[in-house]
């Protein structure tokens, strides 16, 4: 790794935190758009919201799909919390492929 991405990481660990806590992810996207660790994690984040927000609105014709659903989101959530906490770069599958599409 280079300095810059060394330094990119170590300032926005907190905020790539932040992007997989479902409504702060919009905290990172506004404030540090411009380091691109915290960026892809918080893209990643408001996707599993967005996620969330879906589940919430099939659980009321499919009550049943809410708890699997919140349990599969807080599994991803947690997941994408402990690769920043190490600093590294996730791609959970099929949540990074709408959140490369985000354009900010």
């Amino acid at each position: 790794m280079d300095s810059a991405q060394d330094r990119d990481i170590k300032e926005g660990k907190i905020f790539a935190i932040l992007g997989y806590l479902w409504i702060l992810c919009i905290i990172p996207l506004v404030f540090k758009k411009e380091n691109s660790f915290v960026l892809n994690h918080s893209r990643q984040g408001l996707v599993i919201f967005v996620g969330v927000v879906a589940i919430f609105i099939f659980s009321i014709v499919f009550p049943w799909l809410l708890r699997p659903g919140l349990f599969l989101s807080g599994i991803l959530s947690l997941w994408g919390i402990l690769e920043a906490l190490q600093g590294k770069d996730l791609r959970i599958p099929f949540v990074r492929d709408y959140a490369d599409k985000i354009t900010l």
